[in-house]
């Protein structure tokens, strides 16, 4: 039988108190459990932290791993962020033995690909908040008075372009290692419906559109 530690985080306490971050993982692990998990599995404990992720000091993920290491089982986690923002804190779980981690978005990921994402994830943090500070940096250059409506407009479209980014980046994670695996487009975005996972503007998935998000991270590079 395979075994699971379930690990949920949101990062305020109020996403706790509204439980509306703790639904939308607990959703993405039900999936996975549902469709892509070896069968027969089993939950063995769930557990549950109100924690920033850069703060590596969390007690419930401490008694999580403390139950996947006694007990061989895999440490399930809705999302890859949702264990720690930081890749070295990831590559020191992955490095261990005794840590087996899966990842509900990610299905089909080995700790390989896992690696490589965190890594990319945090690269693009950095570039996000690195871009952000140089597009107000320039806005003031050209004479723009900080706090004022036009420079207040300029930051927001920065907001939204960063916003984008990060949404395309998070499905990419998402159908990457299944293109990878062999799964057609029609079939990710298919997957992608039944994880009610929303397309940029709110419409249904297509193999067509799921073209277009792989195909997406050469735009972002270029703009």
């Amino acid at each position: 039988m395979q075994r699971y530690v379930v690990y949920t985080r949101v990062s305020t306490k109020d996403q706790g108190r509204s439980g509306l971050g703790l639904e939308a993982q607990e959703r993405d692990i039900s999936i996975f459990l549902s469709h892509f998990s070896e069968e027969p599995w089993e939950v063995l404990g769930r557990f549950s932290d109100v924690q920033s992720g850069g703060d590596d000091d969390r007690p419930q993920l401490a008694a999580a791993l403390e139950m996947v290491r006694k007990t061989g089982a895999e440490l399930l986690i809705a999302k890859l962020d949702r264990l720690s923002r930081k890749v070295a804190f990831i590559s020191a779980l992955m490095d261990d033995p005794r840590v087996k981690l899966r990842v509900a978005q990610m299905p089909q990921a080995d700790k390989f690909s896992l690696h490589i994402y965190a890594a990319l994830a945090e690269q693009e943090r950095d570039f996000i908040s690195r871009r952000t500070k140089d597009a107000l940096a320039a806005a003031k250059a050209r004479g723009k008075k900080l706090g004022g409506l036009r420079d207040k407009t300029a930051a927001r479209n920065v907001a939204v372009q960063a916003k984008a980014d990060r949404e395309a980046a998070k499905v990419l994670r998402i159908i990457r290692p299944m293109r990878d695996s062999g799964q057609t487009l029609a079939a990710i975005a298919g997957a992608l419906e039944t994880m009610k996972v929303a397309t940029s503007r709110g419409g249904k998935w297509t193999p067509m559109q799921v073209s277009r998000a792989l195909n997406r991270p050469l735009e972002i590079r270029g703009g």
